[in-house]
Formats: C-alpha cells, structure tokens, sequence
C-alpha cells in the first residue's frame, strides 16, 4: 500500500502534465547519500527538499545533496529576515510529509520555492516522493515549472 503523502506527490506530478516516475524502494532512502547510492548517480543530483521557517512563513530551497544550504547567501538575495532551519513538527504542518521524505511538491498549500542553479548542470535529478522510501525523476526545466521556484545561488 501507497502511503499518502507519496499519492498526493504522484497525484501532483500528474496533475503538473509531467510524468509519474515514483519509485518506491525497499529500504529508506532518507538522506541524500543513501539515495545516491541506490540510485547509482552522483550525489550532486538528489534534489534535497529543506524547509526552512522566514517570519513565520514556510520556505522550501531545492538544493543539491552535494552542498550545504547558506542560509545567509539566500536570505540576502532575497533582501529578507533571518532563515532559520524548521523544526520536524513545522515542516509536517506545512509539508504533509517528514523530514527526510519531502517532496518538491504533493503539499496541502503552495509554498514559495526557491531552485538551486547548481541542480541545472543535471540532466536529470532526483528528488524525495513524501516518504523515506520513494524518489521521483525529473529535469531541472520541469521542476523549476512545477514548483515555481525562484531560481537562486544557494551556496
């Protein structure tokens, strides 16, 4: 059986004219290492969905697993307040899914986006599908169309 958050990412994927290419596995994938790894790809293209709490309000920054998010950097760029990493009961109110499961999309609400320009050196990426389990396929053309996001340097 499905869990949920996975169909809502599956649903979401549909919904955006894009294909379904979930994939669930055996054992969890929940960081991006472990992903790479079963994947057989490098781990600069596993898309790590992070979200991050900007006053008050939920942030999502798809970054590549290969680097460390400066929240500084991104918070100048975007002429904002302090960003701060959220907690794991914040980015389930937000998300619908767990730390280490979320997805780029598949949410109850849109949430702003924001797109690492290094992911573009990828042809194809990999990103969480809602759970520790599942990983969905895409290119950085279709995910910056999907999520909306605002293209940014992240590190």
């Amino acid at each position: 059986m499905i869990p949920d958050p996975v169909l809502n990412v599956k649903s979401a994927l549909t919904a955006a004219g894009v294909a379904d290419t979930v994939q669930v596995f055996e054992d969890e994938v929940p960081t991006a290492a472990a992903a790479a790894s079963v994947l057989g790809c490098g781990v600069a293209a596993i898309t790590n969905s992070l979200i991050f709490e900007l006053d008050g309000s939920p942030l999502l920054i798809l970054a590549s697993g290969a680097a460390r998010v400066d929240t500084a950097l991104v918070a100048d760029q975007l002429g904002s307040g302090k960003i701060r990493r959220a907690t794991p009961d914040f980015v389930l109110e937000h998300t619908g899914q767990q730390v280490g499961g979320v997805a780029p999309v598949g949410h109850p609400e849109k949430l702003r986006t924001i797109l690492d320009t290094s992911l573009q050196e990828h042809p194809l990426l990999w990103a969480g599908a809602g759970d520790h389990n599942s990983m969905f396929s895409i290119s950085y053309e279709e995910l910056a169309r999907i999520t909306a996001a605002e293209p940014l340097q992240v590190r």
